[in-house]
């Protein structure tokens, strides 16, 4: 019978135990043999268990979805990297998998033919379910595409459940409890910054509980489980131990009481027994390390699954100086190759895992030294390490310290002075780099981390004090770590490189702008064309005001949506354009007569539209429909007016009727309305010729487009001066105000000789009329 780690669903030949320090999270693998192999997988969270036995035949390989986070109960398959019958390699990758965190990359762990692909790209499954079935061999696709030799999965009995964590401990009822996280590879302790529950509230997983200061940055740790919290061991302000007690969680909000009755209990971690089995190893080997200060760099655990590391190649030689934050080595996990940095300023002393060597995580792969001339001294202590001869035990493995209470009674931490015999001054990063911005001077602060290390809470009550020596305010701009990744190395991100591939392009060929100049799935859709490159910042002369240009996306108005289906309308017409220019000067002598009784242009254009159009009835019709001329017996004049969010068209009634007078009165009306959005429908609508006049814009000439229902509209543009002939000049030239207008028709009902006739008549009216 065959059978096949896929896909994060492990069947392993021993029993393996791994314990997660926050949430108290145990997962035990195991397998038996009866007539058939079966595997029994038993996952504990909290106090909940479930066994389940998979009895699979020989043949299919079933790839499940994978869990690729501790918070994730189901995945989306973004994109299949493998078409079925393809032939697939273990360690390749085979498809994209959107979690609760980001989207990566799931390889296969077997050799074979991709034979049946269950869940299609788009698609969500439950973590566990099947996602697709591998043949071993070409000729086995259709048989496992066809359901030959499916596995039958089928529930167990239940096992008796292991004592609750929160029982074993010393309280009365089920607890899950939360430890103080490691944050990062270098930390030991962390402070609560705040707590986001309080006593006695409600949680959900997934949910951030709590603020912690590492000696990175300050992160939100959230929940693995649903409960109440029932006791805050740490309080706000106070530090603890990676791996301490910090809080305690119940399932029922009942069982709160009991918990906060039982007083102070100490709760030992999970990880506890391995750690101490790591420390006596490590005594009976008889390994010391040398009597310097150097940092230790383990294999880190670059995603959830990731067990063990190959290093691809070293970004710094022995002997070289390395800045906390300077990538010194390129990881490949099993998601893909990722930069490794440097959490301390030192030397790169010796390497203990060299280029194209696997560790284990939490393995030792280089030393760095705080001091140059302690290179040799821990070069032959790498040797012992490299050669096995005595166990390394990481940092988070230090003993746990007792629970802290946020009793105001609580020891405060012992100061200890932060240099050592050199002078130098040991400080975490993150103390580092808020003294940098504070403008702190690190001699003067006394830390009250381990062996007098200076943390950032150092720092901050430091900066309060006005006895401390500062630095200089102004600090230069950091400055981001970059590398030249080895050769053959293109780091991307999983979704980068799916979007790539479907697109035909080199990663190669693509700056990245990721960390480390990682090429992320922006830059790729830069390259095709789907995304705007961001613009650089602009720049303007001094004491200028930049100018900020939205760049999103804003809906229709109302207004605006109709608009814009009248114009959509208007594409079916068949439509021709006519232009003309006008002599200006005896119409532009007439509005400075008017203009001081209220007429406006558009009043006196109104008029002249509406008296040319009663000659020429024709330029007033519009096309039906049924197949025929509408003839209007009301000459309607509508005049485009631009208002806030869009474009209306108030109508003057019977304009070729009325005189200037009253055309300008009830012009000045049918614009105030508009502006304040008060007109009547048939004050917009009812118009049966329309004029849009730019001319004020300095506009010279344009085309308008034909409004529904309408067989013309009249384009206006600006009147300017015009050199012409002239015989009667003493040059034979004068100068002459012109205007040029554009008439645009409905070619169905209105005729070329029509428009042109129409506009030798408006030409005649306003130049002698």
């Amino acid at each position: 019978m065959r059978f096949s780690t896929v896909a994060l669903l492990a069947v392993v030949a021993q029993t393996s135990t791994q314990v997660q320090a926050f949430g108290t999270t145990t997962t035990k693998t195991s397998t038996f043999t009866t007539k058939t192999k079966t595997n029994a997988n038993v996952v504990a969270y909290g106090n909940k268990q479930t066994q389940t036995q998979l009895c699979m035949a020989a043949d299919p390989i079933k790839i499940t979805m994978p869990a690729l986070s501790s918070t994730m109960k189901e995945g989306r398959i973004v994109s299949w990297l493998k078409a079925e019958g393809e032939e697939i390699t273990a360690g390749e990758a085979i498809m994209v998998v959107e979690s609760d965190k980001a989207d990566m990359d799931v390889e296969a762990f077997e050799d074979g033919y991709l034979a049946k692909i269950i869940t299609g790209e788009g698609e969500s499954v439950n973590v566990g379910e099947v996602v697709a079935l591998i043949a071993s061999e070409e000729s086995e696709i259709a048989e496992v595409a066809n359901g030959g030799g499916s596995a039958a999965v089928e529930e167990a009995a239940s096992t008796p459940a292991e004592p609750a964590a929160g029982a074993a401990a010393g309280y009365s009822v089920p607890t899950t409890e939360v430890y103080m996280p490691a944050l990062s590879s270098t930390m030991t302790e962390g402070k609560i910054v705040s707590w986001l529950k309080s006593e006695g509230d409600q949680v959900s997983a997934g949910e951030a509980i709590m603020v912690v200061e590492s000696d990175k940055a300050d992160m939100d740790v959230e929940a693995f489980e649903d409960g109440y919290i029932a006791k805050i061991v740490t309080g706000e302000g106070e530090a603890a131990d990676v791996g301490a007690l910090v809080a305690i969680i119940v399932e029922d909000e009942a069982d709160i009481a009991a918990v906060q009755a039982a007083g102070d209990v100490t709760v030992v971690p999970a990880s506890t027994a391995s750690t101490a089995a790591a420390v006596e190893e490590a005594a009976t080997a008889g390994v010391s390390a040398p009597d310097c200060e150097f940092s230790q760099i383990d294999m880190p655990a670059l995603s959830s699954t990731m067990k063990e590391g190959k290093i691809v190649s070293w970004l710094k030689a022995e002997g070289d100086a390395v800045s906390s934050g300077e990538a010194i080595m390129v990881v490949e996990s099993d998601k893909a190759d990722m930069d490794v940095e440097a959490f301390e300023d030192g030397y790169l002393a010796a390497i203990v895992t060299a280029e194209g060597e696997v560790a284990n995580v939490g393995a030792p792969v280089a030393i760095i030294a705080a001091e140059e001339g302690d290179i040799p001294a821990l070069q032959a202590y790498a040797a012992t390490l490299a050669g096995g001869g005595g166990a390394v035990i990481p940092a988070a493995a230090a003993a746990p310290a007792s629970p802290k209470t946020a009793a105001p009674s609580a020891a405060a931490p012992k100061a200890v002075s932060n240099a050592n015999a050199g002078g130098r001054i040991v400080a975490s990063p993150l103390a580092k780099k808020k003294a940098e911005e504070l403008g702190v001077d690190l001699s003067t602060v006394v830390g009250t981390g381990p062996n007098g290390r200076i943390t950032g809470g150092d720092v901050m009550s430091a900066s309060k004090n006005p006895a401390v020596t500062t630095k200089a305010a102004a600090a230069a701009a950091p400055v981001k770590p970059s590398h030249i990744p080895a050769a053959g190395v293109i780091a991307a991100t999983p979704t980068a490189r799916v979007l790539a591939k479907k697109a035909k392009i080199d990663l190669a060929s693509i700056v990245g702008t990721g960390e480390f100049g990682r090429v992320t799935a922006d830059d790729v859709m830069i390259a095709t064309g789907e995304k705007k490159a961001p613009k650089p910042a602009r720049k303007v002369a001094p004491g200028v005001e930049a100018v900020e240009l939205r760049d999103d996306l804003e809906p229709f108005t109302g207004m605006q949506r109709g608009v814009s289906k009248n114009m959509e309308a208007t594409l079916s017409v068949p439509i021709f354009r006519v232009s003309r220019a006008i002599v200006m000067n005896k119409f532009e002598a007439l509005y400075q007569n008017v203009k001081p009784k209220g007429v406006s242009v558009s009043a006196l254009l109104a008029k002249a539209v509406g008296l040319a159009a009663e000659k020429y009835p024709i330029m007033n019709s519009n096309y039906d429909a049924s197949g025929g001329i509408k003839w209007n017996a009301d000459i309607n004049i509508a005049m485009a007016v631009a208002i806030n969010g869009g474009l209306i068209t108030p109508t003057i009634k019977n304009a070729n009727e009325k005189n200037i007078l009253d055309i300008g009165g009830e012009w000045r009306e049918l614009v105030d309305k508009a502006k304040a959005g008060t007109l009547a429908p048939d004050e917009y609508q009812s118009g049966t010729f329309t004029i849009s006049n730019l001319g004020m814009f300095g506009v010279s000439q344009f085309d308008a487009i034909l409004p529904p229902g309408q067989g013309s509209i009249l384009a206006i543009g600006g009147t300017s001066d015009m050199v012409v002939p002239d015989k009667d000049a003493v040059l034979g030239l004068k100068t002459q105000r012109q205007m040029t207008v554009t008439l645009t028709c409905d070619h169905r009902n209105i005729y070329g000789a029509d428009a042109a006739l129409f506009l030798k008549e408006l030409a005649d009216i306003m130049e002698n009329k």
